[in-house]
């Protein structure tokens, strides 16, 4: 298929223009024989399908959800087993929460912890998102995925941290509980060092800035700005 990039349609919801602004400038990243993480959420979906029209060979793509692997193979994407790779070129995928210095809250689908995983696996993660995923600071809910086995036992030690709720969710594919944390929080790092050390806590949606390589914010009239990560030179002499 031709690579085929047009102009937002001005019709489109604003919020949706920003995605499908942040997908495309994506999208142009992808080149012939990457290895490729596709991350999960509504602008991923734009991703996929941008990603589609283009005329990629030897691609080889890894899903962090089944949502995403359906989606991209109906769209003629292949996907592997992530067992098969050892290391990707460049993960993709959205967030629910990003502040100016790059840290994220991740998980509203509920597939953080495999998204953070592939992330890490990349040599380069670039998050998309529409402007309207930008705060001053990160806030609740932030997801946690944990252990079935012992599950009352997690929930009182967590509820000691802050409040937390179950998330009337199906488990995760690898069996396992999606719980939202509520409570407020005055620092990002302190609280994922306290989710961390918890041993029924599988992940959290707290991604630092050292983990993301750029941010693509898509704006209303299909402009994007983009955050790269700085350079370990910036502010030397």
């Amino acid at each position: 298929m031709a690579e085929a990039f047009g102009r937002v349609p001005c019709e489109m919801d604003p919020r949706d223009q920003g995605k499908r602004a942040a997908a495309e400038a994506a999208a142009r990243l992808v080149e012939d024989g990457m290895a490729l993480g596709l991350g999960t959420g509504s602008t991923v979906a734009f991703f996929l399908r941008l990603l589609a029209e283009r005329t990629l060979r030897e691609l080889r793509c890894v899903a962090t959800s089944a949502v995403t692997e359906k989606s991209a193979r109906a769209l003629g994407i292949p996907v592997e087993p992530f067992d098969t790779l050892a290391r990707l070129d460049l993960a993709v995928d959205g967030a629910d929460q990003v502040t100016p210095d790059r840290w994220l809250v991740k998980g509203g689908g509920g597939a953080h912890t495999r998204e953070k995983l592939v992330a890490a696996s990349a040599d380069r993660f670039v998050v998309i998102v529409s402007w309207d995923k930008e705060v001053d600071r990160l806030g609740p809910p932030v997801p946690l995925e944990v252990l079935s086995f012992g599950f009352a036992a997690t929930m009182r030690r967590l509820s000691e941290i802050g409040p937390v709720a179950p998330r009337e969710a199906a488990p995760t594919p690898d069996g396992n509980v999606i719980v939202d944390y509520l409570g407020l929080f005055e620092d990002a790092r302190d609280l994922a060092a306290v989710l961390d050390a918890d041993p029924g806590v599988v992940g959290h949606g707290l991604f630092p800035p050292d983990l993301v390589s750029e941010v693509i914010v898509g704006r209303i009239d299909g402009a994007t700005e983009r955050r790269p990560r700085p350079s370990a030179d910036a502010g030397r002499p």
